[in-house]
């Protein structure tokens, strides 16, 4: 049995520019970090004395014979991209909920292919499984997502992700002391909205025609530098806070769905309360609000927002992991066969007779 631990993150500057459409062209870049919340995923080979031969548990439940059966996306194609021929027992559980803007969907296909590697007796670079991750969900499952939520799921931590035009993407952790980053820690604060939305859903509204905001994009790249500039000149971060106010701006223009009345309700009652600035996290629409509050305004923000779930947090820096492994008894094929065949000869003894 393994059970492997993949991390949500937060995307602070430079979201939208990790679509392959807009950095193939023109590059891209984000800061992001992954928090102590987690994807877990359970996988073990299923023994030979089941009539099904895949079985998921997760907010459904799937007994399926084969994998084209699975009708959940990401697990029927990381299966099939596993080759996972040998029957599987999947469980799926997450510290935050589905479908909030936190990276959930990346971190249950990294989660997953972390498991399945690890199953097989294999132990993928966490460049692998980045790239991998993207590989299923862009290519195979079809989702319109961009290419930082898996790589920042597999290598975990603080970190500048490049997206260059050839395709290739690099990775630089934040060289930060760690009062500083203790310090950014300490000034953010994060609520849930309670709108569920499909990110899919909310990207699809404009990355097909991302060509048309090069103005937003570019400048949202240039966010990423600055706020990098900000953490590393030991200044006061009130304009980091002030930044995340202006990406928001610009976020929001990208397309009317990215926000709505109940967002911007939230919004403006934080800013009020003492909030310097904040975003949606993920595409937009609702999920998670990250807000930048310094510490002797953040009780009034919380009475402010008493409505909404406030979820502390802390950064992490390890990414996927393996958590538990247990060796168990390996079927061999012959062992298979002889087990389903006394499996059936053993329910024809038993069949009710007519």
């Amino acid at each position: 049995m393994i059970v492997s631990r993949t991390p949500f993150r937060i995307s602070f500057f430079g979201g939208g520019t990790d679509y392959p459409s807009w950095y193939r062209e023109h590059g891209g870049a984000v800061l992001a970090t992954t928090i102590d919340k987690y994807c877990y995923l359970t996988c073990r080979y299923l023994p030979p004395f089941f009539e099904h031969r895949y079985r998921l548990v997760y907010s459904k439940i799937e007994n399926c014979h084969t994998i084209e059966a699975i009708t959940h996306p990401a697990a029927r194609e990381v299966l099939r991209f596993m080759q996972m021929d040998r029957g599987v027992e999947i469980h799926h559980d997450g510290d935050l909920p589905a479908r909030s803007g936190m990276g959930s969907s990346s971190a249950f296909t990294v989660g997953l292919v972390h498991a399945l590697y690890a199953l097989k007796g294999r132990m993928p670079s966490k460049h692998q499984l980045a790239m991998e991750s993207i590989r299923i969900e862009q290519e195979m499952v079809h989702e319109t997502v961009g290419s930082q939520d898996q790589v920042l799921a597999a290598y975990g931590g603080l970190n500048q992700v490049s997206f260059h035009a050839n395709g290739e993407i690099t990775v630089r952790p934040l060289a930060l002391a760690y009062d500083r980053i203790r310090e950014l820690n300490a000034n953010l604060m994060l609520f849930y909205t309670g709108i569920k939305r499909t990110a899919a859903e909310v990207a699809n509204s404009y990355v097909h025609q991302i060509g048309d905001k090069k103005k937003q994009l570019h400048r949202l790249r240039e966010m990423v530098d600055e706020s990098i500039a900000i953490l590393n000149n030991g200044g006061d971060l009130t304009a980091f806070g002030e930044l995340l106010h202006e990406s928001w701006q610009a976020k929001r223009s990208l397309s009317a769905h990215v926000t709505n009345s109940d967002v911007n309700d939230i919004y403006e009652a934080a800013r009020a309360a003492g909030a310097c600035g904040g975003k949606l996290i993920g595409a937009g629409g609702g999920g998670f609000m990250l807000l930048f509050v310094p510490p002797s305004r953040q009780d009034a923000v919380r009475q402010r927002l008493n409505k909404l779930l406030h979820v502390p947090f802390e950064f992490e820096f390890n990414g996927s992991q393996i958590i538990f492994l247990s060796h168990e008894v390996d079927y061999t094929a012959a062992e298979n066969a002889r087990a389903n065949q006394s499996l059936r000869a053993f329910r024809e003894l038993t069949a009710p007779q007519s």
